[in-house]
């Protein structure tokens, strides 16, 4: 009975650890910004930017011929992990510098809208699991060289200007894949 009991106490931890991992993501959305308090990990003081944002893409998907039609469903998601993303504690311009992380997270959401629309413009074929992989692979690469540049362009935000043009860039990008938001 000991044993019992002791095995529930361990699924129950277990269960309830992964249930608290599921919450430690902030699902991208057009009215939520970021917060300072959404910034939950220890800073890495050896770094010499301000604040770094941990964001990226996911998806799902199925592929069925129940109806004698074949059917790809998928989802994309884009998700900010705060338990991963971190600011300093004397900061100049938090606003500012927000609005820099914040657009981190627009860049990943940019991508993931590029992703559905690769998707939903998939046409189906023999080896779909590669061939989505090859997709997903490409657009994370892309991503990822792209918040690159918008760090070095900006100087992780020390450039202004740069990070006007980029700031204007992107919200001009989200609005022309408007139709594959999340």
């Amino acid at each position: 009975m000991k044993i019992h009991g002791l095995l529930i106490c361990c699924l129950l931890c277990i269960a309830s650890s992964l249930s608290q991992e599921e919450q430690e993501k902030i699902k991208w959305q057009e009215g939520r910004p970021l917060t300072w308090e959404d910034f939950k990990a220890e800073p890495d003081t050896t770094l010499s930017y301000s604040a770094n944002t941990n964001s990226g893409i996911s998806y799902t998907w199925n592929y069925s011929t129940a109806t004698g039609v074949p059917v790809l469903e998928h989802e994309v998601f884009t998700n900010f992990y705060p338990n991963k993303s971190w600011v300093q504690k004397d900061i100049h311009d938090e606003d500012y510098l927000l609005k820099h992380e914040q657009l981190h997270f627009d860049i990943s959401e940019l991508h993931a809208r590029k992703l559905r629309k690769a998707l939903a413009e998939y046409e189906i074929l023999r080896n779909i699991r590669q061939d989505l992989k090859r997709i997903y692979n490409r657009i994370e690469a892309e991503r990822v060289e792209m918040q690159n540049k918008f760090d070095r362009e900006t100087s992780h935000s020390e450039n202004k200007e740069a990070e006007r043009k980029w700031r204007e860039f992107v919200k001009q990008e989200l609005k022309k894949l408007a139709k594959y938001s999340s």
